[in-house]
């Protein structure tokens, strides 16, 4: 079992940045493939980024290539999303995700969740 808690979202003006955090308690982090997703209101949730087990791959959503950067700290149990250039369709709830492959991550579809926290852009 794998415990996660996002935090750092906020209300910034476009253009912004923010880093988000997802902390994780239970079994061995550094096991698994971390990823975030996104989902804004009256939408489904997408697939953001994703960083492998040992943080040296990463993949990312065509929508935030060469904005946001995903990377991890498995000393810390932690593993972030910096958010620079920020857009107001960017605006959602965005959450975290732990599997055990780079291709379960990116679908979604399993594995264990964070609660979301919130992310509002402001034009």
């Amino acid at each position: 079992q794998v415990q996660l808690v996002e935090s750092g979202g906020g209300l910034v003006q476009a253009g912004g940045s923010l880093r988000l955090s997802c902390a994780a308690s239970g079994r061995t982090f550094s096991s698994y493939v971390m990823g975030w997703f996104r989902q804004a209101p009256g939408k489904e949730r997408e697939f953001v980024a994703a960083i492998s087990w040992s943080g040296g791959s990463t993949y990312y959503a065509d929508s935030v290539k060469g904005r946001f950067t995903i990377s991890r700290d498995n000393a810390k149990n932690t593993v972030y999303l910096q958010m620079n250039s920020l857009k107001p369709e960017d605006t959602a709830v965005y959450y975290c995700n732990a599997d055990i492959t780079i291709a379960a991550v990116v679908a979604g579809l399993e594995g264990y969740w964070g609660q979301g926290t919130q992310v509002t852009v402001s034009s």
